[in-house]
């Protein structure tokens, strides 16, 4: 093998991922959906092509830091690519489409691409990005569901399929694709903006290879992975030996089932790590079972969170840890299981239950769980003009303290890690109005690092006959804090009727909204992590003024005066 020396090789590590982000920002700038353009519910990575004597395998060199439940399942993808198309049957221009959750994917709305790289004929390299359509058909508008049982209502399942050959669209697929959705104009643009992201990779690639050589490329991609492997091996053999458990759940399934258990056993042996799933609790009837190649998104995700983030993420980098996953159970579900909310909410809670189990050994390096949950909501209908819509996103809420200083406030924390759709493009592209946008005061845990607050984002139809679905969670399990810290308030949504009634929702359910309802959706703010006496009265006083605590609250959880803080603000 050609060995690299050190400057080449970082030179190439990070054109690799300047590749990723580059492909990224393509796909932001030249999509429709203000999904995928405002709220960035979009990711990119980029593969080599190995084989190691069981055939030809494509292994993630780098990504774009984008949405974390997207990019520790983006292998799987292409991996059921590469199976179902292997390189002979590949050539330069094709691109492979797929969101089976059952065969590589996460949930229907999340669409995948994957690009073979050829140069001078030979297969290098695999270019993919997941971006999440605003609908893909199903028994909802805007395709997540509260209310699925089973993935078939729950939107168009594809399987690997060529969208494009040669450079040239598959029109067959297209059709397929664009007659099963409300809003085919906008599918067909992101699915052009998804393409043109890989097409940048294509050249990027090819620009590398001929300045560099391809036998240096690929020996460079090598000793990427194996650096990462080296650091996390590193990482791991840092922590003490032995095993700790931690369980946390869902407040339900939307079908009836309450308390879906999420249990974690984190096992260090060496420079090894085994995360074992066993006593989790059987998949659902509701929709908030999860593939397995979610649940090791969330599980790669925060085992990065406690070593150290910077470790590049490649296939290397995650060799040392092991998944176990039962089949059947909610973290590892099986055919036909509605699966739209387990790349939601399941993702979140398998995230709380790894910090927390870390956080029982090490809490210094963890943090009190953040909102848990991705205050999914969509509505759907059809505008004044006649056009149907169809909307869909995520709210944020309050992260976790941490023993470095306070959770965020108001952001999507774990594994959305999206933007908000700001209120302007949402009330000039939707028939809706944004009525309140605000932080919820007394929402983040007390601490000595006080919890994020949560948000409160109210949405009014002005239109009739408008279909609503909110998928939430944590309303009846508060997130936890952490080393003392006291945990924060669970969400609350509300559906205010225009003739003035006012009814607490579900957090799983649908409704249909006529013009001038309002949905309120008030999400759960982040655990604190500390015991409140220790924290510094300044940051209390600070915190009463903007409005962050009330007064009840500097009284009994701080033990403070308020009316001192009133007296010094006044001179």
């Amino acid at each position: 093998m050609t060995a690299v020396d050190p400057v080449t090789l970082e030179v190439l590590r990070n054109a690799c991922v300047a590749v990723a982000e580059e492909m990224n920002a393509t796909l932001v700038r030249t999509s429709y959906s203000p999904n995928i353009k405002d709220r960035k519910d979009c990711s990119c990575a980029l593969f080599d092509v190995v084989d190691d004597g069981d055939g030809p395998a494509a292994e993630m060199i780098s990504q774009a830091e984008n949405i974390p439940v997207h990019l520790g399942a983006m292998p799987y993808s292409v991996a059921a690519a590469i199976e179902a198309f292997p390189p002979e049957e590949l050539h330069a221009g094709d691109a492979i489409l797929l969101n089976d959750p059952f065969h590589g994917g996460a949930h229907l709305p999340d669409m995948t691409l994957v690009t073979p790289v050829f140069v001078d004929g030979e297969l290098v390299a695999v270019a993919a990005n997941r971006a999440h359509h605003a609908d893909v058909g199903g028994g909802r508008a805007g395709s997540v569901a509260a209310d699925s049982t089973e993935i078939y209502q729950e939107g168009l399942r594809v399987p690997p399929v060529k969208l494009y050959e040669g450079g040239d669209p598959v029109e067959d697929v297209f059709d397929l694709l664009l007659t099963n959705v409300r809003t085919p104009d906008e599918r067909r643009g992101d699915f052009r903006a998804q393409r043109a992201a890989n097409q940048t990779a294509v050249r990027r690639i090819r620009d590398i290879v001929s300045r560099h050589g391809l036998e240096t490329v690929r020996a460079a991609t090598d000793e990427i992975k194996e650096y990462g492997e080296r650091r996390m091996r590193a990482e791991i053999d840092a922590l003490p030996d032995g095993t700790v458990t931690f369980e946390d759940c869902l407040d339900d399934d939307g079908q009836g089932t309450e308390n879906v258990r999420i249990a974690v056993a984190v096992t260090v042996d060496g420079d090894e790590l085994v995360v074992d799933f066993e006593g989790t609790s059987e998949q659902v009837r509701g929709a908030v079972n999860a593939p397995l190649a979610v649940t090791a998104s969330a599980t790669y995700y925060a085992v990065r969170c406690v070593t150290d983030p910077d470790v590049p993420p490649n296939a290397g980098t995650y060799r040392p840890v092991e998944i176990r996953a039962p089949a059947g159970t909610v973290v590892n579900a099986t055919p036909p299981a509605a699966v739209v909310g387990g790349n939601l909410e399941v993702s979140q809670r398998v995230t709380d239950a790894l910090l927390g189990a870390f956080g029982e050994e090490a809490p210094e390096r963890s943090v009190a769980a953040a909102q848990g949950t991705m205050n999914s909501v969509t509505f759907g209908g059809t505008d004044r003009d006649g056009e149907t819509f169809a909307f869909y996103e995520t709210i944020g809420g309050g992260y976790g303290g941490r023993a470095s200083g306070d959770g965020m406030d108001g952001v999507h924390a774990h594994m959305s890690n999206t933007l908000n759709t700001p209120a302007e493009v949402l009330e000039t592209t939707y028939p809706v109005r944004v009525r309140a946008y605000a932080f919820r005061e007394d929402s983040g845990g007390d601490g000595e690092f006080r919890g994020g607050l949560g948000l409160r984002r109210d949405i009014e139809a002005l239109v009739d006959d408008v279909a609503f679905s909110l998928l939430a969670d944590r309303r009846r399990h508060s997130p936890y804090g952490l080393a003392g810290g006291g945990d924060g308030a669970p969400g609350e949504d509300y559906l205010q009727k225009a003739s003035g009634e006012t009814e607490r929702i579900l957090a799983k359910s649908t409704h249909d909204l006529d013009a001038g309802d309002v949905v309120s959706v008030r999400t759960p703010g982040g655990g604190g992590y500390g015991d409140p006496a220790d924290r510094d009265p300044e940051a209390v006083a600070r915190d009463y003024r903007l409005g962050v605590v009330s007064a009840e609250t500097v009284r009994t959880a701080y033990g403070l005066d308020p009316a001192e803080f009133d007296a010094a603000g006044s001179e």
